[in-house]
């Protein structure tokens, strides 16, 4: 039976022979993969020239490859080969190399003219992975400055094709519409599940009983698909296999998901993500969506990876569809209700837009391009992290301070590993530690080989390193898969070492100390050197504080909870005390040695806060780590002073000891600054501002916070006033009034849009009108009190107040207040401040 792609196969050659490049969509199972790089092996014009085609994931490498040698009715290795990191099988026959991305990158960074290449396939692009993108864009590069016969075809399944094709020079689209049978779609509510894991078996098992064919599971993660499985084989019988589907698995086991059964039974595979395009799985008539998926996010802030639990996008939702209907009428469960699929993305954002970007950082220096702005993208890498990148790559020592990549960085970008391991590595090599950093490396490459266990798993990293070491272990913690696949990694890079130049130092005298694991470690990850603070109690967590002033955490029990120093090389972002996952002890003595040169040492007077007085120290600092402190001299007169304020500056003005009198003369200033903007602020963060100029001459012998009692702060903040000023100020903004009695009632400043005064109603008999202040254009505002000191009216307007309400308050008070006078008439009465005497 043709496949959908044969139609189109002629234009897409067509189109490469006139223009070079072109886009192809076609959706999955169109047969892109297979025949597309057949039908341009005899092109006239790719005569001697081979064909280099990237596929997003090594399953989806090495089983395109095995397909097309299958069709030609070949070995893999002759005239098809494929290329990965650690595995190669190509021979000086091969035309068509399957490669994964980071291949190609490598490739051009060696020789950029890509001599011997013909054409260039991006399959699956759509995926938009960080090493396609890259690749890309080095292509384009080559091809605009080197290499104008460089073919390249983009291949994509959902991609915006006008956008791949102006970036390619306005390259030709060329579409196929692809073959698909009907798929029903079923909505499935998870049934209150606590984990998904439930709900998905619960519909795999459902289906089986319903519905004909096999099933494919999506997945967000390995440790979901492990978890399914084991719930699957207690609930379904020997007639049915179960077969995960992972990137980390054997080719054996992948084989086991990809092909049927040799025994005719039916199948459940269990896969992640990477069964949505890039392979075909025969056989596939129910699809159970879980509508989740593990992606990588970055966070600039922390300079940390985590991997996070997502929705999927409509385009993958729709793609994971898609496969029920390869070969004939399907249908699609999925494990959320119809009305949120309107709520999903319509695509998955860019690995570009949230990436670690320091491997591609890296990438770029080696192949000579010290600005992104220097290649075409689709999406370009944000600055900020792209900057936070180079950052890390200058202090691992792999870029100059212009950005151009050092020849220890050019030695980095051969090992294949992300640079703080690259790093580490050659370091290693240098001090003679080769073979443990090829460990801890491969450790740190690979799911982690101890299965993680909520409270009780231990995060140092040398239980691991005993594992790699160990003939066997019978532990039921350990993940065998894991443990060989870091062993083989391991194997690795011992061999891509001996082939990498480690010049840039010279080698360590052979009678040093080989360092031990954690001062390898420390080489990768020299911001996450920390120094154990406190613990919160037995049985609970021990604290530590990073180098790039990070907070982190692990349990009492574990092991490494006493260590003074340790190193972190993984660790969650999830809180402020991140939880740590993998670590391992490190000597102070170890950390001076290979820090040396960025240890600070402060000579610096302070506040100390336990005591509130004044004290000189040494301190010596690696980064936020304080690794000594000791105590100095008596400081000098003037750096105690500058130490107070500092102290101040901190705790703000308000705690400051304000007398009674301090308070209302700033009330009174504040009062006078509000209608006047030529006059001084005094508020809280103005005064803060000045303390030099105000308080600072008024702490001469003050050396602890309690003496600052004996400031004068009144006379301190009169100083902000000159002469003029200050004779002005009683003027405008008076302390008292002069009420009829004769006596002096102090003015309320404290709000400065209404000075007040509080006075009792028989001492203001005889005034006809509120007192005024700031030269008479402000009312002071009167509140009238009871014999018994209690408000009875509040007024601006005393003459409307005789006039009016006074009669009110003297009818409901005179029976009260039988002895003090309530006369008919107050404005003629005499005011008082006594009562009537006793007859």
């Amino acid at each position: 039976m043709a496949l959908p792609i044969e139609p189109i196969l002629p234009a897409i050659r067509d189109a490469l022979g006139e223009r070079g490049c072109v886009v192809v969509q076609a959706p999955p199972g169109a047969g892109k993969t297979t025949m597309v790089p057949l039908a341009l092996l005899d092109a006239p014009w790719l005569t001697g020239q081979s064909i280099v085609m990237l596929e997003p994931r090594r399953v989806a490498t090495r089983a395109a490859a095995w397909r097309l040698a299958e069709l030609r009715g070949e070995e893999i290795g002759e005239t098809i080969g494929y290329r990965m990191r650690g595995e190669r099988r190509v021979g000086r026959a091969t035309r068509v190399e399957v490669v994964t991305e980071g291949v190609l990158t490598r490739r051009l960074q060696r020789d950029p003219t890509l001599d011997g290449v013909g054409i260039l396939i991006f399959d699956e692009f759509h995926e938009r992975s960080l090493d396609a993108d890259l690749g890309l864009a080095l292509a384009l590069r080559t091809r605009a400055m080197l290499r104008d016969d460089l073919r390249i075809v983009v291949m994509s399944a959902t991609l915006d094709g006008e956008s791949v094709a102006r970036l390619l020079g306005d390259a030709q689209i060329v579409t196929s519409q692809g073959r698909t049978y009907a798929v029903e779609t079923r909505y499935v509510e998870p049934r209150r599940e606590p984990r998904i894991e439930g709900a998905v078996t619960n519909a795999v098992v459902d289906a089986l009983r319903r519905d004909d064919g096999d099933v494919l599971v999506f997945l967000p993660g390995a440790g979901e698909i492990r978890r399914v499985e084991a719930s699957l084989a207690e609930r379904v019988d020997r007639s049915v296999i179960v077969a995960p589907l992972y990137g980390m698995l054997e080719r054996d086991a992948q084989d086991r998901a990809l092909f049927p059964d040799r025994g005719g039974r039916r199948k459940v595979v269990l896969s992640t993500s990477i069964a949505e395009t890039s392979l075909t799985i025969e056989g596939i008539r129910i699809v159970v969506d879980s509508g989740l998926s593990r992606a990588p996010r970055f966070s600039p802030r922390t300079g940390m990876t985590r991997l996070e639990t997502v929705r999927v996008s409509k385009s993958s939702a729709d793609q994971r569809r898609g496969r029920a209907g390869r070969t004939a009428p399907g249908v699609c469960y999925r494990l959320w209700a119809e009305h949120e699929t309107t709520h999903l993305l319509e695509q998955s954002p860019p690995e570009i837009l949230h990436a670690d970007l320091s491997p591609l950082a890296l990438d770029l220096a080696v192949a000579g391009v010290t600005d992104p702005s220097e290649l075409a993208w689709l999406d370009t890498p944000p600055a900020a992290a792209f900057a936070q990148a180079r950052e890390l790559l200058a202090e691992l020592e792999a870029i100059d301070a212009s950005g151009v990549a050092t020849a220890h960085g050019r030695a980095m970008g051969e090992l294949a590993v992300h640079p703080r391991l690259a790093h580490m590595l050659i370091r290693a090599t240098e001090l003679g530690a080769a073979k443990i950093a090829c460990d801890i490396a491969a450790l740190l490459s690979e799911r982690d080989v101890v299965r993680f266990q909520e409270g009780s798993s231990d995060s140092d990293l040398a239980r691991r390193l005993d594992l790699m070491r160990a003939s066997r272990d019978a532990s039921a913690d350990v993940d065998r898969d894991a443990l060989r696949r870091a062993r083989t990694e391991s194997d690795r890079l011992a061999e891509r070492l001996e082939s990498v130049s480690v010049t840039g130092r010279p080698p360590v005298h052979p009678s040093t100390r080989p360092p031990d694991p954690g001062a390898l470690i420390a080489l990768a990850y020299p911001d996450r050197v920390a120094k154990r603070r406190s613990a919160t109690g037995p049985g609970t967590r021990a604290r530590f504080v990073l180098r790039n002033g990070r907070g982190a955490e692990v349990r009492e029990s574990d092991s490494l909870a006493a260590s003074p120093f340790i190193v972190v090389a993984q660790l969650d972002d999830r809180k402020p005390e991140a939880q740590i996952f993998l670590a391992a002890a490190v000597d102070e003595d170890d950390v001076r040695r290979l820090f040396g040169d960025q240890i600070v040492t402060d000579e610096s007077v302070d506040l100390d806060d336990s005591t509130g007085a004044v004290a000189a120290r040494r301190v010596e600092r690696l980064g936020a780590i304080v690794l000594r402190e000791s105590s100095l001299a008596a400081p000098s007169e003037e750096s105690a002073r500058a130490a107070l304020l500092r102290a101040i500056r901190r705790r703000g003005v308000s705690g400051l000891p304000w007398s009674d009198a301090a308070t209302r003369l700033r009330q009174r200033m504040s009062f006078v600054a509000f209608h006047d903007r030529e006059w001084p602020d005094v508020s809280d963060d103005a005064l803060t501002a000045r303390l030099d100029e105000w308080l600072a001459p008024s702490l001469a012998g003050v050396r602890r916070l309690s003496a600052l009692q004996q400031v004068d702060l009144s006379e301190a903040l009169s100083s902000l006033l000159d002469w003029r000023r200050r004779r002005a100020l009683d003027n405008l903004a008076p302390s008292h009034v002069v009420v009829p009695t004769g006596s002096r009632i102090p003015i309320d400043y404290s709000d400065p849009a209404a000075p007040k005064v509080a006075v009792r109603l028989q001492e203001v008999f005889g005034l006809t009108e509120s007192p005024r202040v700031l030269d008479g254009r402000v009312p002071v505002t009167m509140q009238l009190l009871s014999p018994a000191h209690r408000p009875v009216q509040t007024t601006r307007d005393l003459a409307g107040f005789w006039r009016t309400s006074y009669f009110d308050v003297r009818k409901d008070l005179r029976g009260r207040y039988p002895r003090h006078e309530w006369p008919e008439d107050p404005l003629t009465a005499a005011p008082t401040k006594r009562a009537k005497p006793r007859r």
